[in-house]
């Protein structure tokens, strides 16, 4: 054979390289120029080796690292008597290799030391993947920990910017309430006065509790029904209605028997309350003096002799105008005019507080539907198997209903078998899930071009994943569930899997029985795209149940992993025997009861009668 020709494959297919036709990888170099940063150590922490990325990272050089205690090079920042970095990893470490997994840390702060003796503030998100011998003893530790600081940081100056603008809103309130212990004063002073005076002295005291009311408010509907009530009771007013600005015009609301009710509005009609909220006061002493238009008809049908309309102004914006009336004639003179402004201005603000805060919760809504509708989209029912039954489960965790990386799949492969998918893409956010969302439709796509097995397919995602230029780390288990004759006849299956990284199979027996299908952990997709890939095999017999789930369903902050997956175990057989939609929402209420992370599930379920598979 020619150095041109190609070799036929094991199968008899052209166009495969022989392996001894391969070049020799460099593990050495692939490791080095890998952009990630990584840090191989003993099982006592010595540094073994570092590629260029981290020392870039750390501003340090082979020369002063290699045979050093890791502790000893990155100590703690002298400056910072509350770092616990070390404290944090060396924990994390010792887990990785104390139980032979690989252990995500939640994001650090660990402070680098500079060349010239200054220290630079950074953020990173480590993991720790421990490597074994062929007996599965831990014999490196492989430390990645990525430079966040650039997000962290933005995502503090965001934090920083809405807190500025709360506290902008709260200096308003504080100036408000100011002013009005300043009315207050002015009050005892006016004590003694006429009874002008007094009347002006109690519609500031009025003031004052409408401002403690107002601050308060957390709705529109509410900030509306506190200031009816409190100005109608300090002015002695007989109604009361706001105005407010919106994109099709203008709201009038009022309280009717002890109930808001709103209305449209004209802007362009000549009534006072459509006025004043182009920005103008009006100012009716008495509307028997008025012509007998339609308009001022209108008003006296509602019992109105006098009322004033003002402007709700905040930040320089119009936010639609505040009206008071009363069932006499009034007269309006300075002091009374400064009064209503008072309860306009604190009005507007209030207003303007709800709004935003409204406005806020409607976008938060609307992000988190958004995405969780996005994320849902895409995982989809199970398909309906020759007497397989499959339950699938997905639940994001409460805290906000955020969205993250966990997902499942279960769909028919070219030769008719059933292939069962679960994984993790690393974080909680949009991008995590549109990440995810990429892997699982590559994966089918890698499933029905190969329709090979497992540790194939997860191999090719692999490179996949590498030539795209996604560095994200990924757990996931490809599992297919197969028949051949002999089998159909005899009513049994064989599940074949192959695991990147992944918690293993729950297997509850057709006996009741339940156990783990472990085996030696093999590398997360994302690691080493050249790393060769292994499947296991197990017998399915009529009755059993196989269940694929993420982590989520077995974590806790209290407990270490193996205690989980001992829950996990204790729970399945309880719960043995019962339909596989049950059983799934049964694991999910006494596994993760509070929602405390996202969960993915998939349950398969052979029945114990059926026509024989494909």
């Amino acid at each position: 054979m020619t150095a041109g020709q190609q070799r036929p494959d094991d199968d008899g297919q052209e166009g495969r390289r022989a392996p001894e036709d391969l070049p020799a990888p460099d593990f050495a170099r692939v490791f080095d120029e890998a952009p990630a940063p990584f840090l191989l150590l003993t099982s006592d922490l010595v540094i073994v080796h570092a590629n260029r990325a981290r020392l870039e990272a750390t501003a340090t050089t082979l020369e002063e690292t290699v045979g050093r205690h890791l502790f000893d090079v990155f100590p703690m920042n002298p400056d910072d008597p509350g770092a616990d970095g070390i404290r944090n990893l060396g924990d994390s470490l010792a887990h990785a290799r104390d139980t032979g997994r690989p252990v995500t840390m939640a994001i650090q702060r660990y402070d680098i030391p500079l060349p010239d003796g200054t220290w630079v503030e950074r953020f990173w998100s480590p993991r720790n993947v421990p490597i074994l011998d062929d007996e599965g003893r831990v014999v490196l530790l492989l430390h990645r920990s990525d430079d966040i600081t650039d997000y962290v940081r933005g995502r503090e100056e965001a934090r920083q910017e809405a807190v500025r603008g709360q506290h902008r809103v709260e200096r308003v309130e504080a100036d408000l309430f100011a002013r009005t212990r300043e009315l207050e004063r002015l009050n005892a002073e006016l004590r003694e006065s006429s009874a002008r005076e007094r009347r002006t002295a109690s519609s500031l005291a009025g003031l004052a509790a409408t401002v403690s009311a107002l601050a308060a408010a957390e709705t529109t509907a509410e900030l509306l029904e506190l200031l009816f009530e409190h100005s109608r009771s300090a002015l002695q007013a007989d109604a009361a209605a706001v105005a407010l600005a919106g994109p099709q015009g203008l709201t009038l609301t009022e309280s009717r028997d002890g109930r808001l009710v709103s209305a449209d509005l004209d802007p362009d009609l000549p009534l006072p309350m459509a006025v004043a909220a182009t920005g103008q006061i009006v100012l009716v002493p008495d509307a028997g003096e008025r012509p007998d238009t339609e308009e001022w008809q209108l008003c006296r049908a509602l019992g109105l002799r006098s009322w004033a309309a003002l402007p709700l102004r905040a930040g320089g914006r119009l936010l639609g105008s505040w009206t008071i009336g009363w069932a006499a004639a009034r007269a309006f003179e300075d002091h009374d005019v400064r009064v209503l402004e008072a309860y306009a201005a604190q009005c507007a603000q209030a207003v303007d507080r709800v709004v935003r805060l409204e406005a806020e919760r409607r976008r938060a809504s609307e992000t988190r539907s958004l995405a969780e509708t996005l994320q849902r989209s895409m995982l989809t029912d199970p398909p309906e198997a020759d007497s397989l039954r499959i339950a699938v489960r997905y639940r994001p965790a409460a805290r906000e209903a955020q969205v993250g990386g966990d997902w499942y799949d279960a769909f028919l492969s070219p030769d008719g078998a059933t292939t069962l998918v679960v994984g993790d893409v690393t974080g909680h956010d949009q991008v995590a899930a549109a990440v995810m969302g990429q892997l699982r439709n590559v994966l089918r796509g890698v499933v029905h071009a190969l329709d090979a097995p497992p540790a194939r397919a997860l191999s090719a995602l692999d490179r996949a994943l590498h030539d795209l230029g996604m560095t994200t780390l990924v757990t996931a288990l490809l599992a297919r569930v197969e028949q051949t004759p002999e089998q159909a006849a005899a009513q049994e299956r064989t599940l074949r899997w192959s695991s990147a990284g992944h918690l293993p199979p729950l297997l509850l027996a057709a006996d009741g029985s339940a156990r783990l299908l472990e085996r030696k952990p093999e590398l997360l997709l994302g690691v080493d795209p050249a790393v060769e890939r292994t499947d296991a095999t197990v017998t399915l017999h009529p009755g059993d149940t196989v269940v694929l789930y993420t982590d989520g369903l077995v974590e806790r902050r209290d407990a270490t992993l193996d205690q989980g997956l001992v829950r996990l175990v204790e729970a399945g057989t309880e719960l043995a025997g019962l339909p596989v939609q049950e059983l799934s929402d049964g694991l999910l209420a006494r596994m993760d009861p509070e929602y405390a992370d996202d969960v993915a599930l998939v349950a398969l379920h052979v029945s114990r009668a059926g026509p024989p598979a494909r």
